[in-house]
């Protein structure tokens, strides 16, 4: 029990971090580049995008390999244990959409209800920081 907890608060930290990361390269990295101050939102928006998706590719590397090990517990349905497989499971997940095709049993149900709660609030928090750069970009005509 120990150990899913601390294997699922690292997953849940470093997509954290990974995100702030991101967005902090974005405010700083954007100013700089030379292009008209409408591009510079969408420029901000694909950086948010990647962000997103590499932490939902975290997620699914963490699914793929736990499900290899029965300790973990155990992914079934509209599932093969592939890594694509556990892309579109994180993606679900992680956007919170849960078409439901696809069941966690045992221990990574936990790592499975975090990833949402933290898609959650990472979409949140990317769709609070779009709203301040569209704010900044857009008032600097």
């Amino acid at each position: 029990m120990w150990l899913a907890a601390l294997v699922n608060a690292f997953i849940v930290a470093l997509s954290v971090l990974i995100h702030y990361e991101f967005l902090y390269r974005a405010t700083t990295l954007v100013p700089k580049v030379r292009i008209k101050h409408r591009f510079r939102i969408v420029m901000v928006v694909f950086i948010a995008l990647i962000a997103h998706v590499v932490e939902i590719g975290l997620f699914a590397l963490a699914y793929f390999y736990m499900v290899k090990d029965a300790f973990w517990g155990s992914i079934q349905g509209n599932f093969n244990g592939s890594l694509l497989d556990s892309l579109y499971f994180s993606f679900t997940n992680f956007s919170t959409l849960g078409f439901g095709d696809i069941e966690p049993f045992g221990a990574i149900r936990f790592l499975v209800g975090m990833e949402a709660l933290v898609g959650f609030v990472l979409i949140t928090w990317t769709a609070s920081f779009l709203f301040y750069e569209m704010q900044r970009y857009w008032s600097a005509k």
